[in-house]
């Protein structure tokens, strides 16, 4: 029967490739109009009501008639319904857009309510209450265009050096971007990053006649970084202040949230050590500092991920979320009392806030509470803290809940099951999840192909206490009689995992390809990974790489005790920090990998940047010993295996210094490292080079560890 069956190639199963998004599971593009259900697709868009019944509001070929007099495709104004969005409940009105303007549409009337002007905008921020735009232009000046058109420069001073209305501390701490409306938006707080004082990187463009320099600003470990603050334009009195939260210096603004009033802001302050975090509230109209409302220390770090929620019954309670007990759990703060109320505990991580039921007074959360490898979606009462299942508490969900929180929509799979999409009426929920409206039921798209065998098991961890969960990938005529070689697929860093109980065990790709060549792909979550709890995470605190691998080894061990895998024929695998992690075991376990791929690799933490690397390392001043350990230079005269090291020749992450500071030492101590390079490409291969780079590193592993 498999004979029959068609193989795979990366082509179809590469995202970069041109049949992969025909092997992806059915999928349903759905959003909420208060409390109502619609649909998004390509050329149209809906509701579904309560039976799972579509019913087209607008379509685009008429919308782009009425715009254009013309039937002509090349003269189509909008080219995508995907992203429609409906921001009025009590209005039959779409927000579409395109890079030249946005529009409300009235689908009763099939007329536009109301056009806004896009062309030359870039870091958009719209608001749907004043519905006033922010946005960025190519002079790096911040502009404001109210809802008659009107346009307003917020800035002068903006440059490549001063950087306004974009995410600031590298995307750390949660931080996505760097425009914030207020409530009622007619007030909008942005961060200004001013980083003239940082050390540029000196990329470089290969692409004119003569290449041309590209310079990053790059603040590396313990060198000198940005400065941020937070101003706040009015739309009615054209005025900007500054929050007067002090000297910037090495220190961190992170989560910025309004008061539903719109008269404060609340922001969670770090210092660089990041050891200390105090969440601070502002005068929205005068940026004047009025209280410090809470503080939390660690001797290792504190990691504020998330603003605060207002209650939206009640603006004098919002929800906090903290590690503080050991694990990720929500709070209750009173702004009148000043107490802090425990609303979750137990030894698991709430992984979301989906957002809140004002009818029955709960909050609805994703949380791994039924075990590490699941995310399950509960209702938790403000008032019994008793948590309520919304989903049938298999597999992997997530979801989105309508404007009151009546209704979820929750998206969810399992290790056999592709993709289903089940309708719950929350009202309907008394105490254990009711009968749901299966709104999609995908089938297999594999079914027409031999898929390989995928397998999730634990073991213990180098602590001889802790669980570790792996995933397996075995050819799909796998015969435990035989030996085969074995690939260690790694990331092991921070703020990622690899295994969950999705489709597959959120197997990659390029697993299914490898175990259709022959192999066994074997990948562990080692300490340090994401969702475990505090103890877990910090196990790594200023020794990277140095645990993982002793947990990887334990992942070798596991291996080594099987009698179908060839303990000659080990390779290890990975990207980013996996590839600082295949480098790392490559090295320090020079007699049991034979073949190692690493991408984007860091050598040296003293190369990395700031905000991550003084985290998880303090500096290089601080922690000399723990940078030496988990540095690679020294260690490349221990290379014995074959080792291909791949980076993006643009990296603004994991900046190319690593990799060619690496090659030097390589040659330096006589050893020989295979090397290539993608120019033009940054911290990941893009489009399809994907499918070149997955070729290149599947092809290493058949010339050098299938023999």
């Amino acid at each position: 029967m498999s004979a029959q069956k068609q193989l795979f190639t990366l082509e179809d199963l590469n995202f970069g490739g041109k049949n992969f998004h025909n092997l992806r599971p059915q999928n349903l593009f759905l959003t909420w109009w208060g409390d109502q259900l619609m649909y998004q697709d390509a050329e149209e868009g809906g509701i579904i009501d309560k039976k799972g019944n579509k019913k087209k509001c607008f379509d685009l070929e008429r919308i782009n008639f009425l715009l254009t007099a013309s039937t002509d495709v090349e003269k189509r104004v909008l080219r995508s319904a995907y992203y429609a969005e409906y921001p009025y409940p009590d209005q039959p009105v779409v927000l579409l857009k395109n890079v030249k303007m946005q529009m409300l549409y009235n689908w009763q009337t099939e007329k536009s309510d109301w056009v806004q002007t896009l062309e030359g905008a870039t870091v958009t921020k719209w608001s749907k209450d004043s519905r006033a735009l922010a946005y960025k232009k190519a002079d790096h000046q911040l502009y404001v265009r109210d809802a008659d058109d009107n346009e307003t420069k917020l800035t002068t001073d903006g440059s490549r050096e001063i950087v306004y209305g974009e995410a600031v501390h590298r995307n750390e701490f949660g931080i996505n971007e760097g425009l914030f409306w207020s409530p009622d938006g007619q007030r909008l707080a942005f961060y200004r990053m001013d980083q003239s004082m940082v050390t540029d990187y000196p990329q470089v463009d290969i692409d004119p006649r003569i290449a041309e320099m590209q310079p990053d600003k790059y603040p590396m470990a313990g060198m000198t970084s940005h400065k941020v603050t937070v101003g706040i334009y009015d739309l009615r009195t054209h005025q900007t202040v500054y929050l007067k939260a002090g000297d910037p210096t090495d220190r961190y603004f992170t989560n910025i949230a309004w008061s539903p009033d719109a008269k404060t802001i609340y922001m969670f302050e770090l210092n660089r050590d990041q050891n200390d975090c105090r969440l601070v509230s502002y005068d929205a109209t005068t940026g004047d500092r009025q209280t410090e409302l809470y503080r939390e220390t660690s001797d290792k770090y504190v990691e504020p991920q998330t603003p605060i929620l207002f209650l939206p019954w009640d603006a004098t309670k919002f929800i906090m979320q903290s590690q503080r007990d050991g694990y990720n759990h929500l709070y209750l703060f009173d702004l009148k009392t000043k107490n802090i109320q425990q609303l979750t505990s137990g030894s698991w991580v709430v992984m979301d806030v989906l957002g809140f039921n004002e009818k029955q007074k709960s909050i609805v959360i994703a949380s791994n509470e039924k075990h590490p490898l699941q995310r399950n979606l509960y209702a938790v009462s403000l008032k019994t803290l008793k948590r309520t299942p919304l989903d049938n508490g298999e597999g992997y969900h997530r979801g989105q809940l309508s404007a009151t929180g009546l209704l979820l929509y929750d998206k969810w799979t399992t290790p056999t099951t592709p993709n289903t999409i089940d309708l719950v009426d929350l009202s309907k929920v008394k105490g254990q999840r009711s009968e749901a409206l299966t709104l999609l039921q995908s089938a297999d798209p594999w079914q027409a192909y031999v898929v390989p065998q995928y397998e999730s098991g634990s073991i213990k961890a180098a602590d001889g206490t802790t669980d570790l969960y792996y995933r397996m990938v075995k050819p799909h005529d796998f015969d435990p009689t035989k030996k085969y070689p074995t690939v260690v697929y790694v990331y092991g860093g921070p703020h990622a995992h690899c295994v969950e109980a999705s489709w597959h065990w959120q197997s990659r790709s390029w697993e299914t390809y490898m175990a259709q060549k022959g192999y066994i792909v074997f990948i562990l979550d080692n300490r340090g990974s994401e969702n475990r709890g505090l103890a877990f995470e910090q196990a790594t605190f200023r020794q990277l790489g140095q645990v993982e691998m002793q947990d990887q080894m334990q992942g070798v061990a596991f291996l080594k005790s099987l009698p179908y895998v060839d303990a000659d024929r080990l390779g290890v695998h990975g990207w980013s920090f996996g590839g600082f992690m295949t480098i790392s075991l490559m090295l320090n376990y020079p007699d049991v990998f034979k073949v190692g791929v690493a991408g984007g690799p860091v050598i040296d933490w003293k190369w990395y940047e700031v905000m991550y690397g003084e985290r998880y390392m303090d500096t290089p001043e601080q922690n000399p010993e723990g940078y030496a350990k988990s540095s690679l230079i020294n260690k490349a005269g221990q290379l014995k295996g074959k080792l291909q090291i791949i980076i993006g020749y643009n990296d603004p992450t994991c900046v190319p210094q690593h990799a060619l500071s690496f090659l030097k030492a390589c040659a330096e101590a006589g050893t020989q490292p295979d090397f290539f390079a993608y120019p033009g490409e940054g911290h990941n291969m893009m489009g399809h080079n994907s499918v070149h780079l997955h070729e290149r590193i599947t092809q290493y592993f058949e010339d050098y560890l299938k023999k």
